[in-house]
């Protein structure tokens, strides 16, 4: 074992060899399962062309397109909301008021707990009991059930993680703020919170993943969203006497996936144009060196110093 590693022992060539063994048995085992699986699903007649022709009906698509517009109008308001209270609880967390502190710890304590499911069907029972009171018609009952849970709960998430990033900022920086004058509220906007998410974006977006993926429970309370839209049709179409379960889980899913790898694209982008953005103060050029001899040249002034004269 080598001193470097204390808690690590490097494996020696019987070791590689059994990793190496593992490796392609683990990877046989898993293709061997897939296949089984295809197999099965295509004994079914699952994989037939009259089970595909489905998606050939414009119907179907229109379907389809109204329920991922749908999710993508859910994400893009709970992205955002949530974005919006993490900073806030993260701000009142690390607030110098103690009410203020605890109330935040609480809020961000409560609603990790909870499962986001019950939170989900909780505000929409509430929602659907008072909708007249607070004038709502159609599906905006289950619309904002589903943002403001998928909003608490992402946002008390992106709280703990916006406060690990401000707190992993070296505090040489907001002394030195403290020390040009500014106040903890600029300080915390200008120096700390744009360096907190700049140092945890990759963590950020996987959490607006998880956003974009939990759009998903609207199903459980009815709304229209691109799983509980394709569960509908999915029940309502029969191909030569069989369902269509597997075609439309095969679609959606790769629906999913393609978003999904959309966002992280999209936070590698974005992490790679920011290490490329020149920021901060340039390091001036080095001027020439000055010997010892040419600065006590007469008639040479010392800088802020008389010149001498010549004797």
């Amino acid at each position: 074992m080598s001193g470097a590693s204390v808690l690590y022992d490097v494996p020696g060539p019987r070791s590689k060899a059994r990793n190496r063994v593992y490796a392609v048995v683990g990877t046989l085992a898993v293709v061997a399962l897939i296949a089984f699986v295809v197999l099965r699903l295509d004994a079914k007649g699952q994989f037939a062309p009259e089970m595909w022709d489905i998606f050939n009906y414009a119907g179907v698509r229109n379907n389809i397109r109204n329920g991922l517009l749908t999710t993508l109008e859910v994400f893009a308001v709970a992205a955002v909301l949530s974005l919006l209270l993490g900073v806030l609880l993260a701000v009142a967390r690390l607030s110098d008021h103690k009410p203020v502190r605890w109330l935040a710890t609480s809020f961000i304590e409560l609603f990790r707990a909870v499962p986001l499911l019950i939170t989900v069907y909780a505000l929409w029972v509430i929602l659907l009991s008072n909708r007249d009171a607070f004038g709502l018609s159609g599906s905006q009952p289950q619309f904002w059930a589903l943002v403001i849970g998928l909003t608490v709960y992402n946002g008390s998430v992106q709280a703990e993680v916006l406060r690990a990033g401000i707190n992993s900022v070296p505090k040489g920086q907001s002394e030195a703020a403290y020390a040009l004058g500014l106040r903890k509220t600029q300080v915390m906007t200008t120096v700390l919170i744009p360096q907190a998410v700049r140092a945890m974006l990759p963590t950020i977006i996987s959490q607006l993943v998880v956003t974009l993926k939990d759009t998903s429970l609207g199903y459980i309370i009815t709304f229209e969203e691109l799983l509980y839209t394709v569960r509908l049709m999915s029940n309502n179409t029969i191909v030569n006497g069989a369902d269509t379960y597997i075609p439309f889980i095969i679609v959606i899913g790769s629906i999913y996936v393609a978003m999904c790898l959309a966002l992280s694209a999209l936070a590698t982008w974005i992490e790679r144009r920011g290490r490329r953005a020149k920021t901060g103060i340039g390091v001036a050029e080095a001027g020439e060196p000055v010997a010892a001899t040419d600065a006590l040249e007469t008639g040479d002034a010392a800088p802020g110093g008389p010149a001498r004269k010549d004797n």
